[in-house]
């Protein structure tokens, strides 16, 4: 489901900056400024879900060790 939300974000960012998109007339810094907006968004996403991961598998290691979990085959 979290992976879902964050793929939901991203098709989001992705819309803004396409209605967003800078006109030929303005400054150039605007396409620039957008693009790495864009980019920080979803390289954050991505981040978050990395980071997701990570603290799930390590929450099943623990379960692991007490007991609480069988270990994976």
């Amino acid at each position: 489901m979290r992976g879902l939300g964050y793929l939901i974000s991203i098709v989001s960012v992705l819309l803004l900056g396409a209605v967003a998109w800078p006109s030929p007339g303005e400054p150039r810094w605007h396409m620039t400024a957008l693009l790495a907006g864009m980019a920080l968004s979803i390289g954050g996403m991505g981040l978050r879900w990395l980071a997701s991961r990570q603290q799930k598998s390590e929450l099943h290691s623990v379960e692991r060790r007490v007991g609480l979990r069988q270990p994976a085959e």
